[in-house]
């Protein structure tokens, strides 16, 4: 098995409060990792030690095998790892098309050349186009990115976070704040993205994290408790007892 993304007793403390301790993760290649855990378990804090946002007080990252436990994180992205956030960080009044353009300009190396009219450059909006194809928002692509439905403001952020061409996506709570009648067709989309990309997210819905991850890492009070596959995870007693209470997901 070939590991995207590793860590190796990876600790924070924030003072005297040990936010993670002793996480020591291996998502493989092409996988769908899920990280769950009661709130305050410390799954976002983790996000952030592996996207470079927090440094670590003691631990090891490793991106594709190389340690990246010291780059900040715009190195990260070049190396290879995008992330999204809890809350989106969009440009609400730029199209869709516009917004996505953005980011593969940043990623060319074009910068702040790009601006409107959208087509200045055509293999931006070639490259833009089959992002938003590859996450169903072409029909929406001319549409003011506030006017859309929060569920595909979010697909838009995951476009954006795919522009960076990565080989890991970090996704922190995909579904936080989209109405449940869109958030499958939110998840649908994400689960057929290609394979060469990574993906390990956070997610408290624990019906749409068993549909979509290959490998579920529960967290509690900042140490990994367990992991292993859906079906596993599903039926562990420790887990019912932390997390999962009644809910029957096997």
């Amino acid at each position: 098995m070939t590991s995207a993304l590793q860590t190796r007793g990876l600790q924070k403390k924030f003072g005297g409060f040990v936010a993670t301790q002793d996480v020591s993760l291996d998502t493989a290649a092409g996988a769908r990792h899920a990280l769950i855990g009661p709130n305050g378990a410390g799954k976002t804090t983790l996000i952030n030690l592996l996207s470079g946002f927090l440094a670590p007080t003691a631990g090891t990252v490793l991106l594709l095998g190389e340690d990246v436990t010291h780059f900040p994180q715009h190195q990260r992205v070049k190396r290879g790892l995008a992330r999204t956030f809890q809350i989106n960080r969009l440009f609400a009044e730029m199209t869709v098309l516009e917004s996505v353009a953005l980011a593969v300009c940043e990623q060319l190396g074009l910068g702040a050349r790009f601006w409107r009219p959208v087509g200045a450059y055509a293999e931006v909006v070639d490259a833009a186009a089959q992002l938003l194809d590859t996450l169903r928002l072409l029909d929406v692509a001319h549409s003011v990115t506030s006017d859309l439905a929060y569920g595909r403001q979010r697909l838009i952020e995951i476009a954006l976070a795919l522009a960076a061409r990565p080989s890991v996506l970090l996704l922190d709570e995909p579904a936080a704040g989209v109405p449940s009648r869109d958030s499958r067709e939110l998840f649908e989309t994400i689960a057929a993205l290609p394979r060469e990309v990574t993906i390990l997210l956070i997610e408290h819905d624990m019906d749409l994290v068993f549909r979509f991850a290959d490998r579920i890492t529960v967290l509690v009070d900042g140490a990994v408790l367990t992991e292993d596959t859906p079906t596993a995870i599903a039926t562990d007693p420790r887990v019912r007892e932390v997390y999962l209470g009644d809910k029957s997901h096997a």
